[in-house]
């Protein structure tokens, strides 16, 4: 398994899709039933393979991630051979920007002496999709870039 197994919530949501994933192998629903009954290490593993199509389908849409931490605030842009990054770092102990307080006072004090702006492209790997998943399960967010394009107009001017 490339990724990681969909919840149960997760597949029930996709109940659908699930359906189609099994016709397209030509596995019925009563041969389903068959097989999760007398053969469970091979449902499993359609568990899993469906879980990497759909995380793949996911990851491959991904332009941005953001990561909050109590300090640190990390904006991820992934583009067609680059990653950019805007990293800001907060040197007060009494700001934690996860609060709504805290966010506040970073997006009134970007120019204050406690707040550290810095910036950095790499080279995508041949694992794009992998390196997004792994940011994914260190509490990273899949987002539409609002807050890196407005990050970034202030890093650019």
């Amino acid at each position: 398994m490339k990724y990681e197994r969909l919840t149960r919530e997760q597949l029930e949501e996709m109940h659908q899709e699930f359906i189609n994933f099994l016709a397209t192998q030509k596995i019925t629903a009563d041969e389903w039933e068959k097989i999760k009954r007398e053969q469970p290490g091979v449902a499993e593993q359609e568990l899993d393979v469906f879980s990497d199509l759909v995380w793949e389908g996911v990851l491959n849409n991904v332009n941005y991630v953001e990561h909050f931490s109590t300090q640190q605030l990390f904006l991820f842009h992934f583009k067609d051979s680059d990653i950019d990054l805007i990293a800001i770092k907060i040197d007060n102990p009494a700001v934690d920007i996860t609060t709504t307080e805290g966010y506040q006072w970073l997006r009134k004090s970007l120019n204050n002496d406690d707040v550290t702006i810095y910036t950095s492209t790499k080279p995508i790997g041949k694992e794009r999709n992998t390196d997004i998943f792994a940011l994914i399960q260190k509490g990273a967010h899949i987002t539409q870039g609002e807050l890196y394009t407005y990050f970034e107009k202030l890093v650019v001017n």
